[in-house]
């Protein structure tokens, strides 16, 4: 099978790289629409799509049945348009708006603009009545998340304003929504009631005379957890990427999912040193014995957290090796405990574990987080390479053996 590439090929040698496997991410969203069969997909690609590339992932997941895509910031859905993501591939909500945010700019693009409360429901329809158009609006409610979106004391004047908008012709509300606060923990009560006041105020709106296209509820893990809340559109950021919302609901394998990033480097230096030699900033890590040490060429400007020093788990060859002493912005050092690898050969510090690597799931436990963090923080200067970008050959692959692991 032919690996497609963008900007290098992907065992060239190079300091480091972030290996994107489109074909995984296909899988992936073709797996979750599995999950939700009568709802469309709503594919999130915020933050340069969890730190994969967001237009490379765009294209992908619409070619795997994708129909919607989802950004926080309009800033990010103007970029899709602006790189030929346009109208006809795929409709584009982003909902992160401050005041005085790309209104106008956002209602020429054809974008579906998140709307959580009066003020940004005014600069939506100042804009669209300035331009002559039409905003195509979502209303978001606050159903326990406490975070955006509307309260329900405050629902009916929102709804009432955004009717009264219809009527004028310089809106037009194309979905009702809002989010889960706790889908990540199977069981929690404020599941059911979420999808209570939910329904409560989809209700009230429909009542009101609002007549959305798509109502939607379901984030990543209640797509695969809570089918009754999948409504019309199912919104799927980390599992698209082959990750688990959280520990408690499974590996990705258990899931159905496949990683789609690994970060790998080159080891830039192998050399010997005598028992009791410190490494790397304050010496909080002192050889016990005579051994080798190899340096690992990034560090916490590339994304790796420094909260990980001392645990960071690290595939070279056949074995698992820890980051010793601080991981520094650009570099740190395992003790690989006399072996003695060439520079230049491959350290592999998450991917999907076919190879016995370590996951970004072990990454998140060793600095205290989550694995979303662990993905999206892969700085700018870590070169993304797409592989497996042709969907004609998109196949099963074979899972590798397990290589042994030294902690």
């Amino acid at each position: 099978m032919t690996q497609s590439t963008t900007r290098a090929e992907p065992r060239a040698p190079m300091r480091a790289r972030a290996e994107i496997d489109l074909r995984a991410l296909r899988a992936n969203v073709r797996a979750l629409r599995e999950r939700a069969p009568h709802a469309a997909l709503m594919a999130v690609v915020k933050s340069d799509a969890y730190g994969h590339g967001a237009l490379p992932c765009a294209r992908a997941a619409l070619e795997a049945g994708a129909t919607w895509l989802g950004t926080a910031t309009p800033q990010e859905a103007l970029e899709l348009r602006a790189a030929g993501i346009t109208p006809a591939d795929a409709r584009v909500l982003c909902w992160l708006w401050t005041p005085g945010g790309p209104w106008r700019e956002a209602i020429e693009a054809d974008l579906d603009l998140g709307i959580g409360g009066m003020w940004a429901l005014r600069e939506a329809t100042d804009a669209a009545r300035a331009l002559g158009r039409t905003a195509k609006i979502q209303l978001k409610a606050d159903t326990g998340l406490g975070r955006g979106g509307c309260q329900p004391a405050d629902w009916p004047e929102l709804v009432a304003a955004a009717r009264a908008a219809e009527k004028e012709g310089v809106a037009q509300v194309t979905g009702l929504w809002s989010h889960f606060a706790c889908a990540d923990e199977p069981g929690h009560p404020s599941i059911g009631l979420q999808l209570t006041a939910f329904r409560e105020m989809v209700a009230y709106a429909e009542e009101q005379g609002l007549d959305p296209e798509v109502r939607h509820l379901a984030n990543s893990p209640a797509t695969l957890t809570v089918p009754e809340s999948h409504f019309d559109l199912v919104r799927t950021g980390i599992a698209m990427y082959g990750l688990s919302p959280s520990p408690e609901l499974g590996t990705p394998a258990e899931l159905g999912l496949r990683p789609v990033m690994t970060l790998a480097a080159s080891v830039a230096l192998v050399k010997d040193v005598p028992a009791g030699h410190g490494v790397s900033y304050g010496h909080h890590y002192v050889t016990e014995r005579a051994t080798t040490l190899g340096l690992i060429p990034v560090g916490y400007a590339d994304g790796v957290p420094r909260s990980a020093s001392g645990r960071g788990p690290v595939l070279v060859g056949d074995r698992w090796r820890r980051a010793r002493g601080r991981i520094a912005m650009d570099q740190f050092v395992v003790d690989l405990g006399g072996e003695t690898p060439e520079p230049g050969e491959e350290a592999i510090l998450f991917g999907p574990g076919d190879r016995g690597e370590p996951t970004a799931e072990d990454w998140a436990q060793a600095a205290d987080t989550i694995a979303y963090e662990i993905v999206t923080r892969i700085g700018r200067r870590i070169p993304r390479v797409y592989v497996n970008e042709d969907p004609a050959h998109d196949l099963d692959r074979d899972p590798a053996g397990e290589p042994a692991r030294d902690s």
